[in-house]
């Protein structure tokens, strides 16, 4: 594309629908993982029909606690969290919350579950448990929670065990496997690769910078467990960065995410090269706010006659 604009075009005239390995959106925007429960949660303060996907709280093979509160801490331009993966489990998602999930899926919003686990054969088994789900339509695999003791973060910093993951959990499903890598590694791009070697349709990217927040007054860390996630607007230069050399150094799909607020944020991650994206903290501040990302997705294209939003996938201009 080129650097110079077309002449504007009409709003209802730009195609802002997607393709992530194969899984068509009716617009590149979802909610990320954790920040929206399983749905419900937010539907009263947003119309969630206007998605083009949904990413659930992330599910395990047994219910999970969490840490202990205080697991929330806000900090300058974002925000630190150590829920530690709270869930309901396979057989409670299953039978209470697909309900929900299906009928959000009828309304043209694609549903992505995230997967977690602690071993290798707990992400296997709950992608074999999701088979034959009519709710979802493909699976999203958590091997980068910095904030639990184990499983997640180990997984999401080595090659090797985040490709034996990743290949795991292919082979247990019969859905789409996108990988969600963490940014607390030297190479993302090599851990890229790693997914993609082994069966990954996409890659979601970033999950959460590690960080810490104190109390001066008490000299003791505000979160429990000491150290959590950090997100929000603080982040997005490094999920852009990433995004960028993910994109290049990978042949499957990037979903973008980090720090997105406005449609300008989203439209960046693109242009970076992701062909999808997801909001998540913005999401504790204005429920409303992926709605607005959508609106203003479609209008800035429209302004600069981009009749299909697909076109500035990858399009960021290099001296």
């Amino acid at each position: 594309m080129s650097t110079r604009w077309s002449d504007p075009i009409a709003p209802e005239d730009v195609d802002i629908s997607v393709d992530v390995a194969g899984l068509v959106m009716k617009n590149p925007v979802s909610l990320a993982s954790g920040t929206a429960g399983y749905g419900p949660e937010l539907s009263h303060a947003m119309d969630m029909s206007t998605l083009g996907g949904f990413v659930t709280k992330g599910i395990a093979v047994t219910p999970w606690e969490g840490n202990a509160p205080p697991r929330i801490a806000e900090t300058s331009a974002g925000m630190l969290n150590a829920i530690g993966l709270q869930n309901v489990g396979l057989r409670a998602f299953l039978e209470h919350k697909t309900p929900y999930l299906r009928d959000l899926r009828a309304s043209g919003v694609r549903v992505i579950v995230n997967v977690i686990g602690k071993t290798v054969d707990e992400y296997h088994r709950v992608a074999k448990g999701l088979r034959d789900c009519d709710a979802i339509d493909a699976l999203e695999l958590n091997i980068s929670c910095p904030n639990i003791k184990e499983g997640g973060i180990a997984f999401g910093t080595d090659c090797v065990a985040a490709g034996e993951v990743t290949a795991a959990t292919v082979e247990g499903s019969d859905k789409p496997v996108w990988v969600k890598l963490s940014p607390n590694v030297s190479d993302i791009s090599s851990m890229g690769l790693a997914c993609e070697e082994n069966g990954a349709a996409a890659l979601s990217v970033i999950n959460t910078l590690v960080g810490l927040s104190i109390d001066l007054e008490s000299r003791r860390p505000r979160l429990s467990i000491g150290k959590g996630g950090l997100s929000g607007p603080a982040i997005k230069p490094v999920a852009l960065r990433m995004t960028d050399e993910v994109s290049r150094a990978c042949s499957i799909p990037v979903v973008g995410m980090g720090g997105i607020w406005t449609a300008t944020d989203a439209l960046e991650f693109m242009v970076c090269g992701a062909s999808a994206v997801q909001i998540g903290t913005a999401n504790f501040v204005n429920p409303r706010t992926a709605e607005q990302v959508v609106q203003g997705m479609r209008q800035w294209c429209a302004e600069r006659g981009v009749a299909k939003i697909s076109d500035l996938v990858g399009t960021l201009q290099r001296k």
